[in-house]
């Protein structure tokens, strides 16, 4: 596997790479993230999806220089997978990045007597899910694979990740890292000693990982990526009060109250955007691109009009100190 070994961050068919961590890898600074295009079939999804525009869309997303597709078995309960999986077959395999995340246990069994998806680390339960989701991308190894928001008691034992260096030693992984939600747990995860990447939240409403997590990435080049990056769309731009979200989103349970105050918010970074560009959702992922300590961020793309306008940000320049300073400013008034 290639993947453009060597420097810190280079330029190749307009798209900017950066380092992933210490493994030796360079990943787009945009990547491509699978959750939406997972399909609205079980819920937790964005809406309803068309696997054809997927495939389009994760197809425009290679052609423009993306080398990191990002997924999750949980996303579809392995759809998102399965389409990455068909899309890669006509890509050239060294020049991916592939990486998907298990620990959330969907199977007929767990459904039927949870009454809904749960969390399980057991180390049999991962092993099925490394050669589930090897099986429906179509890889023989995954490039990294990630513990999919572990508790923070389980990161601090530690012993899961003896399942993963096991995994790991046997070929199936080629390095594995977590995907958080509380910055804390990054931070445990790095100080275990083992993992080669932390996925997190930041964007304009959350910035929470500044203040210790994203440091700690940087003083021991941990790859970090960030998710969530449009705040799940609120950062788009694109969103007006009074939004409806369909049956089976994961916005549709917020109250009315929160998503028209979120939106609010979001219309606040509006007029700084710089001239070159285009919609907020720019604005929004040349803000996570300004730390150099991230190495990718992920964002969701369900169709080809989405790819092309939120990968367009690689070539423009990332804001300059007078909006950042701009954007800090709204950021304090919103808390």
């Amino acid at each position: 596997m290639t993947c453009r070994i060597g420097c810190a961050s280079f330029t190749l068919k307009g798209m900017r790479y950066r380092a992933f961590g210490k493994t030796g890898f360079q990943v787009s600074e945009i990547g491509f993230g699978g959750w939406g295009i997972g399909g609205n079939a079980y819920g937790n999804s964005y809406g309803s999806t068309d696997d054809a525009e997927s495939l389009k869309a994760l197809n425009r997303a290679y052609e423009l220089g993306c080398n990191f597709f990002d997924t999750s078995d949980a996303y579809g309960h392995g759809h998102s997978e399965s389409l990455i999986g068909q899309a890669v077959q006509g890509w050239n395999r060294d020049e991916v990045f592939i990486a998907t995340a298990g620990g959330q246990d969907f199977s007929a069994d767990t459904l039927a007597k949870a009454g809904g998806v749960k969390p399980n680390f057991s180390g049999t339960y991962l092993r099925q899910a490394v050669n589930a989701s090897l099986q429906r991308l179509g890889l023989e190894a995954i490039d990294f694979y990630q513990l999919h928001t572990p508790p923070l008691e389980l990161i601090q034992h530690g012993q899961v990740f003896e399942v993963l260096h096991g995994l790991q030693q046997e070929g199936k992984i080629r390095f594995y890292g977590v995907v958080i939600h509380d910055p804390q747990e990054g931070v445990q995860a790095i100080r275990q000693g083992q993992v080669a990447g932390v996925q997190a939240i930041y964007n304009l409403f959350d910035t929470r990982i500044e203040k210790a997590l994203l440091p700690l990435c940087a003083e021991t080049e941990t790859a970090l990526i960030v998710r969530e990056s449009l705040a799940r769309g609120f950062l788009s731009g694109s969103m007006v009060e009074g939004r409806i979200f369909e049956a089976g989103d994961n916005r549709v349970v917020w109250p009315k109250p929160l998503v028209n105050k979120r939106i609010q918010a979001a219309n606040r970074f509006k007029p700084l955007l710089p001239e070159d560009y285009t919609s907020l959702a720019q604005l929004a992922l040349a803000f996570s691109l300004s730390q150099a300590a991230v190495s990718t961020v992920v964002v969701g793309c369900k169709t080809l009009a989405q790819v092309e306008e939120n990968f367009a940000i690689v070539t423009k320049p990332l804001p300059d100190h007078a909006i950042l300073s701009a954007i800090r400013e709204v950021q304090a008034g919103l808390y």
